[in-house]
């Protein structure tokens, strides 16, 4: 059975907490190997993620990954972080550089993730595992394919235990990714980022902002079925299936859910694969 692991938001409202819970009540039947909680822009969830954290651990008993960002942050700030995280049981997390969000003046102490790695393993040495993003379709801010191949090579060497990617919808994309970092000598493991499709018209602006290539006939599919929810979650968890079973078969490590705090489009993927 492939390893898995989920993406959760830190919730804000109450609302959002009780949604959060039944999710990952619904997904952790699946015995994921981890669960991870993403981080604000500029620390504008800083508490949030961390009671998330203490709240998964806790109450869901799951091993949640907070996603740390240098973004805005000074060191003393990522140092007393780390030392609650240290202090609440965590073992994983996700390093990241992080969006500095418009408007906002300070980039931070540290400016790149490699930076962020390196202060872990400074601080803390091996007390945590450290996974890092990768961009199978490079990063929209890379200034070309091959320097970003060399940003994510940067992160490895700083000490990065293994890499979760963007998502995508082409397998070929994730493949040649992996054989280009080989050949740069990274022997990580390169977990895929796989986002489920239930809400085409959110999934088209997320891909806008990071990058993400939907390819034409899936859209053009999309667009045919229109209003009909159904016929459009029915297409999304097959596509989507059908892509985790070429990655399993092309050999990914394991396979990492962006659940956007939803069980029922993460569901019915697994479902198709036989997961439960």
């Amino acid at each position: 059975m492939t390893a898995l692991s989920f993406e959760f938001y830190p919730p804000k409202t109450d609302d959002q907490r009780a949604q959060l819970d039944r999710t990952a009540s619904k997904l952790k039947v699946h015995a994921p190997e981890y669960v991870s909680c993403t981080f604000g822009a500029g620390g504008s969830t800083l508490s949030y993620t961390s009671e998330t954290v203490r709240h998964l651990n806790q109450h869901h008993g799951l091993q949640a990954a907070p996603h740390l960002s240098c973004v805005g942050g000074t060191r003393e700030e990522i140092r007393e972080l780390l030392k609650l995280y240290r202090a609440i049981g965590v073992r994983r997390i996700v390093a990241l550089r992080g969006d500095l969000p418009s408007g906002m003046g300070f980039p931070g102490d540290l400016r790149y993730a490699s930076e962020l790695i390196a202060f872990i393993r400074a601080e803390h040495g091996d007390a945590f595992r450290i996974e890092v993003g990768a961009y199978p379709e490079t990063h929209p801010q890379a200034s070309d394919a091959l320097a970003d191949l060399r940003h994510f090579k940067a992160k490895i060497d700083a000490g990065a235990d293994a890499a979760i990617t963007q998502y995508f919808y082409n397998a070929d994309a994730y493949f040649q990714f992996v054989d280009a970092t080989r050949k740069l000598g990274v022997d990580v493991p390169i977990v895929p980022g796989v986002m489920p499709i239930s809400n085409f018209s959110q999934l088209r602006r997320f891909s806008e902002q990071c990058g993400a290539e939907i390819p034409r006939w899936i859209a053009k599919r999309m667009q045919a079925y229109g209003d009909d929810v159904d016929s459009v979650r029915a297409f999304g968890a097959d596509v989507v299936a059908a892509l985790c079973e070429r990655l399993i078969a092309g050999g990914a490590p394991s396979l990492h859910f962006y659940t956007l705090n939803l069980a029922r489009p993460t569901s019915a993927v697994l479902q198709r694969l036989g997961h439960g």
